[in-house]
């Protein structure tokens, strides 16, 4: 049962999935008033705490107190709510890379009562589209340095109707910033219900349609009093570093949620190569480290004798799948701790991870308090211990996709369904074995196959396509492009550049083929379906 909304805009909870269609939520250890603002949580709640002057968000050359935040994100929702007219249960959307002012944007925007939905900086035209139709947006929020795929959007969207501009540098100087400066200081936001949904998060399905999934203000709370608290024991004076964009909710927790539920700093980084975190790391004395395990691999290797990371207290990886032999270099090389863990958009943030005094090669880890797990077959049988089976959760929080018949395919019997294949053993810990569908992971990034042929098949010498995931040792899968050029092209490495580039025009450029081979047929069924399983095996048609 729904609780209290003041959402005047009621598309979010009129889209929610039926309840029978959900799973069931473990909710005794989280106890949240019926009026929630998570945005209000974050920063008046902590000034009342008496954290008003320790420093909340490093980044652009300067910091930003609790006091200053809080201030900052008020003056942004006075604007959003006088000056825009938004009303509660409003979609935002924010495209920005990591800095102060996107994490001011969606803390603004939530005490505004709007739900935010942001966006990685790498999306083009054709993505955003899609974001904002499915989550009817009619307002975004832009960084003025990026405008132009933001733009171009305006022209053919049939909600979107207004983009402000806000500046991600120190200067302040877009639309939004002036507008908010001209605003009286104090407090200000706009009472919401704990069951209001407050984030949209995207992610894509295996067909590359984008599904949105629905967060309540209530989640963004639990993550940082599950996770945050049991297994980080995050404390005043930690400082939280790392590369995943805030849009993905892996990022959003631990560069934004985690360090400010506890009084703690974040330092946002634009540019976050392995190189990058290894010197702010020793700058800025992180003590929490979040990234992807081919990122901890490269730190590894960019790792120059005399790298001082003492700092650490422990570096989280997720995203994918942590191989057994970086989790033991790292704690060779660093003498610090490196947890392993299994998350998704679909649950907001990590559900399974090793703990600090239990961190293991190869293991995923334990359910967080709070969350049950098991493993089982296609009719939700558990199977025996070290039996491989599919991986089915539960807790506090879970799926709940707008308005999207996937949900069915997600959740079943009250269980959270995530796709992928695990073995619990005897001792009650979770080991990855693999995806169960056709996604690909690579460098911590979910890539659709389907939506990279698309890409391809709309080049002019691309007859046909297959993407699979392939090996690979750098960034343990890539994107591997099986193609059948049309009469009079001809396969070589500068058809295969050529046909990178043009993706990368095309969609985000991480979603790029790595691979390109050349074929004169693609393996297909009697029915004219591609066999990727074969492609992944290297092996076509006659």
């Amino acid at each position: 049962m729904l609780g209290l909304s003041t959402h005047t805009d009621t598309f979010c909870r009129d889209n929610l999935p039926p309840a029978d269609s959900q799973p069931a939520y473990l909710l005794d250890r989280f106890a949240y008033p019926e009026t929630l603002n998570a945005a209000v949580e974050l920063t008046d709640r902590m000034v009342e705490r008496g954290f008003g002057d320790r420093v909340a968000l490093v980044g652009q050359g300067r910091s930003r107190t609790y006091a200053e935040l809080a201030d900052w994100t008020s003056r942004i929702a006075r604007v959003l709510v006088e000056d825009y007219g938004i009303q509660p249960g409003n979609r935002i959307l924010i495209r920005s890379p990591n800095t102060p002012a996107l994490v001011a944007c969606w803390l603004g925007a939530t005490k505004a009562g709007a739900v935010v939905v942001n966006t990685m900086p790498l999306l083009r035209k054709k993505e955003l589209l899609q974001h904002t139709e499915k989550a009817r947006i009619a307002l975004a929020l832009c960084d003025m340095r990026m405008l132009d795929e933001m733009q171009a959007c305006l022209e053919d969207s049939a909600c979107l109707k207004r983009i402000v501009t806000f500046d991600g540098t120190a200067a302040l100087e877009g639309e939004l910033d002036r507008a908010a400066a001209a605003k009286p200081a104090g407090p200000f936001w706009v009472e919401t219900g704990r069951d209001d949904v407050a984030l949209l998060g995207f992610t894509s399905g295996s067909t590359g349609v984008p599904k949105a999934t629905m967060h309540f203000h209530r989640d963004l709370l639990i993550i940082a009093d599950a996770y945050a608290r049991e297994v980080l024991d995050v404390r005043p004076d930690d400082v939280f570093v790392g590369s995943p964009p805030l849009a993905f909710t892996f990022g959003l927790g631990g560069l934004a949620v985690f360090p400010l539920r506890f009084g703690a700093s974040a330092v946002l980084l634009e540019r976050a190569a392995p190189a990058d975190l290894i010197g702010i790391i020793q700058s800025h004395k992180a003590t929490i480290c979040f990234t992807a395990p081919t990122a901890y691999r490269a730190m590894l290797a960019a790792m120059e004798e005399g790298a001082d990371l003492s700092s650490l207290r422990c570096a989280v990886s997720a995203g994918e799948t942590l191989p057994a032999p970086v989790f033991d270099a790292w704690v060779a090389r660093t003498g610090r701790p490196m947890l392993d863990g299994i998350g998704g958009t679909e649950m907001l943030h990590i559900y399974i991870s090793n703990r600090l005094d239990d961190a293991r090669p190869g293991v995923t880890g334990k359910p967080l308090a709070g969350y049950e797990a098991k493993v089982v077959d296609d009719h939700m049988n558990e199977v025996p211990r070290g039996t491989p089976g599919h991986l089915a959760v539960r807790g506090p929080v879970g799926c709940r996709y707008l308005a999207d018949d996937r949900q069915a395919n997600y959740v079943r019997d009250g269980w959270n369904l995530p796709g992928d294949t695990f073995i619990q053993d005897e001792d009650g810990y979770f080991r990855f074995a693999a995806r169960s569908d056709d996604m690909i992971v690579s460098a911590g990034y979910n890539i659709a196959g389907p939506e990279v042929e698309a890409a391809l098949l709309a080049h002019p010498d691309v007859a046909e396509c297959g993407v699979v995931g392939a090996a690979d040792e750098a960034r343990g899968t890539i994107v591997q492009a099986h193609v059948v050029l049309r009469p009079g092209a001809v396969p070589c490495d500068d058809k295969a550049r050529e046909l990178q580039d043009f993706v990368k025009r095309t969609i985000a450029p991480y979603k790029y083929p790595r691979s390109v081979v050349f074929t004169d047929a693609l393996p297909k069924t009697e029915s004219g379906k591609i066999q990727r399983f074969r492609l992944k095996q290297g092996m076509a048609a006659p």
